[in-house]
């Protein structure tokens, strides 16, 4: 039997990229049933096992049909470009910025090309992403641009919770700008279509408001709840979808942690990110919803300082891996 493989990109070398994917071999993956391909750098690869002390081979691969799949100890490796000697962990650089963009570009290549079933993100710096001339926003932006996606959307799933988000990666005076009835309910769409295929019945789907208190009939705000969020419950209340709201975050949010909800939509970043790390960052997975192709990542960032210290922690890969 082909066992399905999953693309991991390595992210930015200086970053945890290469320690977290390297201590994840520590762990029996067998139970992911899956092969595990690596698109990076070899040596990074080679560097991080030095740092953890652990006993690991890299397999550089040519291709697919490359890959090991009997000795969990070995990390198969599609090796892109080429890093300095001794490339420093923890900095910004142009460098890494295009090294981390050629491994997405890579993953995402060879499953546009059906030669891996899924990908999995190590974290990634936006600053070097834009020194090496990549202006964009982030992971979902990026991915969404090379697989010609028009709209995306950014949920994070945790055991206990799932959170996708209207807009993201802007500021939130731009964000409120930006929410209109046709993307809220094109973003309650997406999250619950990828919920219908994990739990086999309707999702519960809370809304969450702009306001305080939902504008606390017209006190807070200057009634976004009424002309950008209303309409678009009124249309998925329509099609007789399980969804309340625009209800208060604060309270939303409870309510779901307590298991009233299998979806919260945010309307903005750090109304659905807060929320999630406050629970459990480690358990947090990103999952870009609306993509031809399956991508998850780990809910943290490069983590620069402490980068190349065997401290970083590979419980998220693992967790974004299962899923």
């Amino acid at each position: 039997m082909t066992l399905p493989i999953i693309a991991i990109t390595m992210g930015d070398p200086s970053g945890i990229g290469p320690e977290i994917i390297v201590a994840s071999y520590s762990h029996n993956t067998s139970f992911l049933n899956c092969s595990l391909l690596v698109i990076g750098n070899s040596e990074r690869l080679k560097d991080a096992a030095k740092i953890l002390k652990q006993n690991i081979k890299v397999n550089i691969c040519k291709s697919t049909n490359d890959i090991v799949t009997k000795d969990k100890n070995t990390i198969n490796c599609i090796n892109i470009g080429t890093l300095p000697k001794n490339f420093a962990y923890g900095k910004n650089s142009i460098i890494g910025g295009e090294a981390a963009y050629q491994y997405i570009k890579t993953a995402v290549d060879l499953a546009l090309n059906n030669k891996v079933n899924a990908i999995c993100t190590a974290p990634i710096s936006k600053k070097a992403l834009h020194m090496a001339g990549y202006n964009y926003p982030g992971h979902t932006e990026l991915l969404a641009a090379l697989t010609s996606t028009s709209e995306v959307s950014l949920m994070l799933a945790t055991p206990n919770l799932n959170v996708i988000h209207v807009t993201t990666h802007i500021g939130l005076i731009d964000a409120i700008d930006k929410i209109d009835p046709d993307l809220v309910f094109r973003t309650i769409e997406r999250g619950r279509k990828i919920l219908l295929k994990s739990l086999n019945r309707e999702p519960r789907i809370g809304v969450c408001a702009i306001n305080p208190h939902a504008g606390e009939e017209g006190i807070f705000g200057h009634g976004e709840e009424e002309k950008k969020i209303n309409p678009a419950i009124e249309k998925a209340l329509a099609l007789k979808w399980n969804i309340k709201g625009p209800l208060a975050a604060d309270s939303l949010f409870y309510l779901a942690s307590r298991g009233d909800f299998d979806l919260v939509v945010a309307m903005y970043h750090d109304q659905g990110h807060a929320p999630v790390k406050v629970m459990g960052i480690k358990n947090g997975v990103n999952i870009t919803v609306g993509l031809p192709v399956i991508r998850t990542s780990v809910d943290h960032g490069t983590a620069y300082d402490i980068a190349g210290k065997a401290l970083a922690d590979e419980k998220n890969i693992i967790e974004a891996l299962k899923k």
